[in-house]
């Protein structure tokens, strides 16, 4: 498996025989150069949608469009980009799991946040914030999606056990790096932890030390813009 950052919230996820974007944000994206906006989305075969606002789903009906890949995520959300010309994947909630190909399944589970998009000028409510739980390769993936700490971490990490973790930590916006590890080391058994939704902008944590020192015995992997993390 390769976990590829695309910067702040955006990943590039190669498991088994699919090629799954999560949150992919490109046009604007400060952290993403424009002569990797090909390579970032290039064989792309599914897109996982965590919640509305713009740095997660601006880009999202033009790289469906572009690469075929279906988009998948809360209903109100994938029905809205579906409509907007977004190929057609699952729209389902929390709880629901879905195949992504024949090897790879994808379950909703909670966030802590909000999901609005803007029409006309005005937020409109795209239906719950979510995370997802990512199985293949022998792996169990959580991730997290915009959160804060919540109670709900507790039956994730008991139920579905992730060995490896992608979860926003920049703060502001979400948890920051000392959430994020005090979250981890109360409700998750990580093998691998990946901060995210961080370095983006100069009010988000630009370091995952307080992350890493808060869980010796995890691999806290400081990820880097298109480098492949192989696990």
């Amino acid at each position: 498996m390769n976990i590829i950052w695309l910067g702040h919230g955006s990943f590039r996820i190669e498991i088994e025989d699919q090629v799954v974007l999560v949150d992919p944000w490109l046009t604007g994206n400060p952290m993403l150069a424009a002569d990797q906006h090909a390579a970032a989305i290039a064989g792309a075969t599914q897109i996982l949608v965590t919640h509305a606002h713009f740095d997660h789903i601006a880009d999202v009906v033009d790289i469906s469009g572009k690469t075929g890949a279906p988009v998948s995520g809360m209903y109100e959300l994938a029905n809205y980009l579906k409509a907007q010309g977004a190929t057609e994947g699952a729209g389902f909630n929390i709880g629901g799991t879905i195949p992504l190909g024949d090897k790879v399944t994808a379950s909703m589970v909670p966030a802590s946040h909000s999901s609005t998009t803007a029409i006309n000028d005005l937020p409109v409510d795209m239906g719950q914030e979510s995370g997802f739980i990512l199985r293949g390769e022998g792996h169990t993936v959580y991730i997290s999606g915009d959160t804060g700490i919540m109670a709900d971490m507790d039956w994730i990490g008991d139920y579905y056990k992730p060995d490896i973790g992608i979860m926003s930590a920049g703060g502001h916006f979400t948890m920051g790096m000392a959430e994020a590890a005090y979250a981890a080391k109360r409700y998750f058994n990580f093998k691998t932890l990946i901060p995210c939704h961080y370095r983006t902008f100069p009010l988000l944590e630009q370091s995952a030390k307080v992350l890493a020192d808060g869980l010796p015995g995890v691999n806290v992997v400081e990820p880097q813009v298109m480098q492949p993390i192989t696990l």
